[in-house]
């Protein structure tokens, strides 16, 4: 696809001289990557795998669904740290064992895993927050954060409804969204064959199977109190996904490029990569080693071919170059992202 962004001479020689800096000074060690990669699934797949098998050992219906959404936490974790870098073929050398291992981990968590793939690399990482472009604007009528889009009544209302609104959101991707893409056409997800159709019944089966058919047949809980656990679980995780999601692009300060009627966007590519993606914390380890490199949002858009355990070394790069050329980065702190997102929909909502 030919790339529709506007070109700006000193944007592409600043790209240039990041991408050259970054590959001089980023230190990789491929023997401590293993070492952390194979540490942090251990962590990650021992503590989904301990919390899902408690789900047969509690005897009392509030520890169960304690339990039941502390499972919901600890797998959206492991989803973030492990299946958005093998989406991006970062683990392993082989593109089909990456796609393999995506697919296995995130069933985990109920979405359909190819529609998600090519909508999130051939579309949102292309230009991210324009409009017609970028599939994650395709949220819905409820949530405004485009500036110059349809606006509604109730959207005055949003900042107050929204966290409300967000606790519903897994339910809905997992048993309606993912319906709806599988036979309809919204111009994203452009490779469905029978494989897709397979894979999408197989990842369906699976998950309900292990969240709803097998605790109800073994964990010797009424089937109400096992039902209410896995509403509350998604309830929790819902929220938690949404306002993760939603800081990485919509804040106070990320911007909207516009396109023309013949689809050029008024951006460079590496303006609309910045500009449009908020960081939280970004020089953290920690908040690295929990988020998956989803709080180093602006390093991942720049260099998605790069594993995230990197991106706290990129981002200081990253931030010094863009420094030197008078470019401010978006960046919050988790809990300000989730203040800067519900003011952004206050503003938006009051747009007429």
């Amino acid at each position: 696809m030919k790339d529709k962004h506007i070109h700006v001479a000193a944007d592409s020689q600043l790209l240039k001289a990041i991408y050259q800096r970054v590959e001089q000074e980023l230190v990789i060690d491929k023997s401590a990557f293993a070492r952390m990669i194979i540490a942090k699934f251990l962590v990650y797949f021992s503590l989904t795998v301990f919390a899902y098998l408690t789900l047969y050992k509690i005897a009392g219906p509030m520890s169960f669904i304690c339990c039941f959404v502390i499972y919901g936490f600890i797998s959206l974790l492991f989803a973030f740290n492990f299946s958005h870098d093998f989406s991006h073929n970062t683990i392993f050398k082989s593109k089909r064992l990456n796609h393999i291992c995506f697919v296995v981990i995130y069933t985990l968590v109920g979405a359909h895993a190819e529609a998600w793939k090519l909508r999130h690399v051939n579309s949102h990482h292309y230009a991210p927050n324009v409009e017609d472009y970028d599939s994650d604007l395709k949220i819905s009528k409820l949530i405004r954060v485009v500036p110059d889009s349809k606006h509604y009544w109730f959207h005055a209302y949003q900042h107050l409804y929204a966290p409300l609104a967000y606790t519903t959101y897994s339910l809905f991707w997992i048993f309606i969204k993912d319906f709806v893409i599988l036979f309809g056409n919204d111009g994203f997800v452009i490779k469905k064959d029978f494989k897709y159709y397979l894979s999408f019944a197989l990842q369906k089966t699976i998950y309900i199977s292990l969240l709803l058919v097998l605790p109800l047949l073994f964990s010797g809980q009424q089937w109400y109190v096992v039902v209410l656990g896995f509403l509350m679980m998604h309830l929790s995780q819902s929220l938690f996904l949404l306002f993760t999601f939603f800081m990485t692009h919509h804040v106070e300060e990320t911007q909207y490029p516009k396109a023309d009627s013949q689809g050029y966007i008024n951006a460079s590519w590496l303006m609309n990569q910045v500009k449009s993606s908020n960081d939280m914390h970004p020089f953290s380890e920690t908040a690295n080693f929990i988020l998956g490199g989803f709080n180093n949002h602006i390093a991942h858009h720049l260099f998605p071919h790069y594993h995230h355990v990197y991106y706290p070394q990129i981002s200081k790069i990253l931030y010094e170059m863009l420094h030197e050329k008078g470019i401010k980065p978006n960046s919050t702190s988790y809990l300000g992202g989730i203040i800067s997102h519900l003011k952004l929909l206050k503003r938006m909502g009051a747009a007429a």
